[in-house]
């Protein structure tokens, strides 16, 4: 293999290509030969192609192909270095969405296939579409995986060097993969390894079929899950609080990423308004989107603002579209991405946005054959939007994406990492992305974490409120279950969505918040809608903060057409919902500072008491209470 190259093209790059299928160049698959291969740590870093990590830019503005890059990212060669300076059995690198994993492994595929230390490449992924996507990517460095393989197939042909199969495989005959392993020196890449423990008997199949391989790539862009079952051929050592985490031999996560230029900043722009619905028992109920009230409350108002029959999504639709039409503006190819819960809402929303838009957009409802090519031909061309049901939500490369809509009722953090993972894969400095979603507590918790890395945790603590094990999962899966009517119940009518109206609340980025809120199409949203979509982080900062102050003075000075000043609107609700509705946002504020200073939220509360005087919470004044939010505000808004 030594003397092959891989013909490349060359010349500029198309704004819809892959972010790792930029200006690649002709070089030798393995690199060097077996004669002059290098052996120590900094020889490592350059045969994958760069004389040392220090001296690389964090984000190389000529990206090749998958594994075939001349120069690798900074964080490639450092995890490629560390990998070679030990060559471990195992090894976990958990690296944010669009960072290039997939260049990694491939990279350290040949290498280990070059040296003869494997002779054969078994890759793992979570779908049909993405083990189609690996066999493409492996093609383009010289080796040839089989993604048709079936379990009745027992052996892959000669002509390639192993295969691309679904977790799904391997859990339903794990024998024949055990035997496609022991019958050689074989690389397995589990891509995404946090789905071996989606179900016992994936992980027991996972184990059973790999157990024998002689080496292991673990690959995650969320190293952790939602539940407690543990991930196969992944360490876990208790932390400070004896809860066993995962250990990532190679960590790069999405602040870092973010830092380097190597992945998109993230506008979350949220949306609350009115609801009103039936619920089950007959009863009317109303409620506003985001206000502090219960959680089944929440998940019902969340559930009417997400139906297609109301005028809140149209009007979120209608906004996202004009977002997409200024991103446009600088980035012409980019596209837009809806994530909806089931296909008849999937399927109402396209209607929706054809009548908005003039053009239909492309509909993905499967993981089959046709879901994958739409996918890969929407990837390729220029039209404005895709609607999806969660396929689309994990790993699928389509870099262009760059306005999305989260219109599901899926809240674990998992899932929203992996969808928000579709839309920060960049392939220039400036570009950004904007995700539409509902005002609701839980999600507004994820979208200020965004930066913050998580591991994957085998136990759960006392008092797990903090928004990763997500305590309303099982009553939103409650509320979205089909209604069915039973001997005893016979009198019970389905749930039923009346009437729901959307409103701009405020866009939240880096750890803060901005804007007033306002009615939608008014200039307090159009303020954020159109703010261009190239822009370098610290300038997107900026920009909100200027956007802010403008909103603040023009609301200050505003008066009605009679020229009378506005009179102060009436305090007509009790104070003790004022102060529980600051007391919540208090408490999530201190979450999220306690994740990224990695302290205690009692330490954080007895600092804040410190600084702004006064009694503990539970006896605190509105004003005493809103004193300890805004130092929390600040110290998140401005911890870079």
């Amino acid at each position: 293999m030594s003397g092959d190259r891989v013909p490349v093209h060359s010349g500029g790059v198309s704004a819809a290509e892959n972010i790792e299928h930029q200006e690649p160049a002709e070089l030798p698959i393995d690199g060097l030969s077996d004669d002059h291969r290098p052996t120590g740590p900094a020889a490592i870093a350059e045969v994958a192609g760069n004389a040392a990590a220090e001296h690389l830019s964090p984000a190389f503005p000529e990206r090749a192909a998958w594994g075939t890059a001349s120069k690798l990212r900074a964080w490639q060669v450092e995890a490629l270095t560390k990998y070679f300076e030990k060559e471990p059995r195992d090894f976990l690198a958990a690296a944010t969405p669009g960072a290039g994993k997939t260049t990694f492994a491939l990279r350290l595929a040949t290498e280990l296939l070059a040296r003869g230390t494997v002779d054969r490449l078994v890759v793992v992924a979570p779908t049909e579409h993405l083990k189609r996507q690996w066999a493409d990517a492996a093609d383009r460095v010289n080796i040839r995986l089989d993604p048709m393989f079936k379990n009745g197939d027992g052996m892959f042909g000669r002509h390639y060097q192993g295969v691309a199969i679904t977790y799904a495989q391997v859990g339903m005959n794990p024998e024949v993969h055990e035997r496609i392993t022991a019958g050689g020196k074989t690389l397995v890449i589990l891509d995404e390894v946090h789905h071996g423990g989606d179900a016992l008997t994936w992980g027991d199949g996972i184990r059973q079929a790999f157990t024998k391989a002689t080496r292991r790539l673990s690959l995650s862009g969320t190293p952790f899950r939602s539940d407690t079952a543990p991930i196969p051929f992944v360490q876990y050592a208790p932390d400070e609080q004896g809860i066993r985490t995962s250990i990532s031999d190679y960590n790069y996560g999405y602040g870092r990423a973010l830092k380097d230029g190597v992945v998109r900043p993230v506008l979350f722009m949220a949306y609350a308004g009115q609801m009103r619905w039936k619920t089950r028992m007959g009863d009317e109920m109303a409620a506003s989107l985001g206000d502090p009230v219960t959680k089944d409350i929440t998940a019902q108002a969340w559930r009417t603002a997400l139906s297609p029959e109301g005028e809140w999504m149209p009007a979120v639709l209608s906004a996202a579209d004009k977002r997409l039409t200024e991103v446009r503006r600088g980035v012409p190819d980019a596209g837009g991405l809806v994530i909806a819960t089931d296909t008849t809402t999937a399927r109402a929303y396209a209607r929706i946005l054809q009548r908005i838009t003039g053009e239909r957009p492309t509909v993905v409802l499967s993981d089959e054959a046709a879901g994958s090519s739409r996918i890969q031909s929407f990837a390729e061309d220029t039209s404005r939007w895709m609607v999806a049901v969660r396929m689309v939500s994990e790993g699928v490369d389509v870099p262009r994406l760059c306005v999305g809509v989260y219109a599901t009722s899926a809240s674990t953090p998992l899932f929203f990492a992996q969808v928000i993972g579709r839309f920060v894969r960049a392939r220039r400095r400036g570009e950004t992305a904007s995700v539409f979603l509902p005002s609701v507590p839980g999600l507004m918790a994820l979208a200020a974490s965004l930066e913050l890395e998580r591991d994957h945790a085998l136990d759960r603590p006392k008092d797990a409120e903090d928004g990763m094990y997500n305590p309303e999962d099982a009553m939103v899966a409650e509320a979205n279950k089909e209604d069915r009517a039973s001997e005893s119940l016979l009198d019970v009518q389905p749930f039923e969505a009346l009437d729901s109206q959307a409103s701009f609340d405020r866009v939240l980025y880096d750890g803060g918040e901005f804007g007033t809120g306002g009615e939608v199409g008014s200039l307090e949203e159009l303020d954020f809608i159109g703010i261009p979509g190239l822009l370098e982080p610290d300038q997107v900062r900026d920009l909100l903060r200027a956007r802010q102050a403008t909103q603040a003075k023009r609301s200050k000075g505003r008066v009605p057409k009679d020229g009378t000043p506005k009179a102060p609107e009436p305090a007509d609700r009790p104070m003790y919902m004022t102060i529980k509705e600051q007391r919540s946002e208090l408490q999530r504020l201190v979450s999220i500072w306690s994740r990224h200073a990695n302290e205690p939220h009692g330490s954080i509360h007895a600092e804040l008491r410190r600084i702004s005087g006064g009694p503990a919470v539970a006896q605190a004044s509105i004003e005493q209470i809103q004193k300890r939010i805004d130092i929390l505000r600040s110290r998140i808004g401005g911890r870079r």
